[in-house]
């Protein structure tokens, strides 16, 4: 059975920036139910703390925070890169482990947005782009969906 790699927050888990989470879609608690679910949240796995100040990466792209191009930065102003990639690595390691092609984060995250992140700017802004872990996961063939995307794995995982 096909393991997939899910946000913690999207569980239920209170590991967003701000303490918060998500009540679970019916899909992933289906696919929780299945043992196919490998939780993570990579900021927390990176070492921030819950709560901790948002953290957005200068100009979106978390490629380029993997490639040592820019920043991670807290609302403080405080470079949190280290954490950011810390995490990263660990989403990766999981994903190698359990043989993991696919992984559902959570959209808009400066560490697992796939197709949009805030622009480092703490305006609100959004520019297209994906996050820390969204990008080392991409770059080793794992294809990553957000929470609005759940149908169209579903469909995938049919087949496979």
């Amino acid at each position: 059975m096909q393991k997939i790699l899910v946000s913690r927050c999207l569980l239920g888990h209170p590991v967003r920036y701000d303490g918060g989470a998500f009540d679970p879609a019916d899909l992933l608690q289906r696919w929780q139910a299945q043992g196919r679910v490998v939780a993570l949240c990579p900021e927390v796995s990176g070492g921030l703390p819950t709560p901790r100040p948002p953290a957005e990466v200068l100009g979106g792209q978390g490629a380029a925070v993997l490639d040592g191009r820019v920043p991670v930065v807290d609302i403080d102003g405080r470079d949190v890169s280290a954490a950011f990639v810390a995490g990263a690595d660990a989403a990766l390691q999981l994903a190698v482990r359990h043989g993991i092609r696919y992984a559902v984060l959570k959209a808009r995250s400066p560490s697992c947005g796939n197709h949009e992140t805030y622009d480092g700017s703490f305006s609100g802004t959004r520019v297209a782009g994906e996050g820390v872990a969204a990008a080392a996961l991409r770059r080793h063939g794992v294809r990553v969906f957000n929470e609005g995307e759940l149908d169209l794995l579903a469909g995938l995982l049919e087949v496979d």
